[in-house]
């Protein structure tokens, strides 16, 4: 399988505010580079750089002054002499305007954040445009005939959405792939999200729409981030209306539940028929992980690829979250090797 890389992801590394501290973040470094190395060693296929892209592709999903915020940020936040990371210190909740974007850079991110987990560093925005690029050049790949490949995102992009960053994730790479397909000349795309935490903003950029369906397996958002989306009775809206499907599963959920319903969710995207599948690939599922509560075990990865094979399209796969950094490559690359397999 190709895989697209590169190591721009590096200039990212910010801290966030987690239970009442200031902490370096879970979504580290050394998460890709796990991965990386046990691509390589297990032998799973050509690694290869992104291409270059222009923003007007990331505006695809995300609405331009979101991605010009993202542009600008550090500039902004950095002339008023602050060198340590950028972090909101308010949100618009509620009855507060939103449609109105402030001047003051603290306004800014208080406006496009959901959360205080995304800092923006010196880094930040050349590590999220090349994460976003990977995604788009593994699109490419499929287009060009590939049946399959993997984009080693990082940082990753689930959990944002046309105007708001949040849960280490900044642009949205897996659902800039779904619309590049669907620019592209396809007719209809799904994305899989499989990682612990619901794909929030995958969700709602696609939500009212009827040539993206979204399916996602997640912790139950009454006990896990990001607590907010992800129920089962969000079905989609307007267009969209029974296109969006959430599979929320509670803490210690462990294979056989898991299992089958990756199977239900695996044969619900079958029956769509999509050119294509997204694949946003967590492992944050695995019994150690850090900050996640379910049960699964490393050969269970292995499982989760030959099941999402099944679907038989073509499938680009866009990594998400696990922050077992130890396991994290034999997990994901687990997925990549079983999914091969079973085609």
């Amino acid at each position: 399988m190709l895989t697209i890389y590169s190591p721009a992801h590096r200039l990212h590394h910010a801290t966030e505010l987690k239970d009442g501290l200031i902490k370096p973040c879970f979504e580290m470094p050394s998460r890709a580079d796990t991965i990386l190395a046990r691509v390589q060693a297990v032998g799973l296929g050509e690694v290869i750089t992104p291409r270059d892209y222009d923003t007007s592709r990331y505006a695809r999903v995300h609405s331009e002054r979101y991605v010009r915020f993202l542009e600008n940020a550090w500039a902004e936040w950095s002339a008023l002499g602050r060198t340590h990371d950028a972090l909101p210190l308010i949100w618009p909740v509620r009855d507060l305007r939103s449609d109105i974007e402030p001047e003051h850079i603290d306004g800014k991110l208080g406006l496009y954040a959901m959360d205080a987990g995304v800092a923006i560093t010196a880094g930040t925005w050349e590590a999220v445009r090349t994460s976003a690029n990977l995604a788009l050049t593994g699109m490419a790949a499929l287009e060009a005939g590939e049946d399959s490949a993997f984009a080693l995102c990082r940082p990753p992009g689930h959990h944002a959405a046309a105007e708001y960053m949040g849960g280490y994730c900044y642009l949205n790479n897996a659902a800039i792939a779904a619309q590049a397909c669907l620019d592209g000349g396809a007719k209809r795309v799904a994305v899989l999200d499989v990682d612990y935490h619901h794909g929030n903003g995958t969700q709602s950029i696609f939500y009212h729409r009827a040539d993206a369906m979204f399916v996602s397996l997640h912790g139950d958002p009454k006990q896990s981030y990001p607590y907010f989306l992800g129920h089962k009775d969000e079905q989609g809206a307007g267009a969209g209306l029974g296109f969006n499907h959430n599979y929320p599963l509670p803490h210690g959920t462990a294979w056989d539940a898991y299992g089958a319903a990756l199977a239900h969710a695996c044969r619900t995207i079958a029956a769509y028929a999509p050119d294509a599948v997204v694949v946003s690939l967590g492992v944050d599922t695995f019994k150690d992980d850090p900050i996640s509560h379910f049960q699964l075990d490393n050969e269970d990865f292995l499982r989760i690829g030959e099941t999402v094979a099944g679907i038989g399209r073509p499938t680009l796969f866009v990594m998400e979250g696990g922050y077992m950094v130890d396991d994290i490559g034999i997990n994901a690359v687990n997925v990549l090797r079983g999914f091969e397999a079973a085609r």
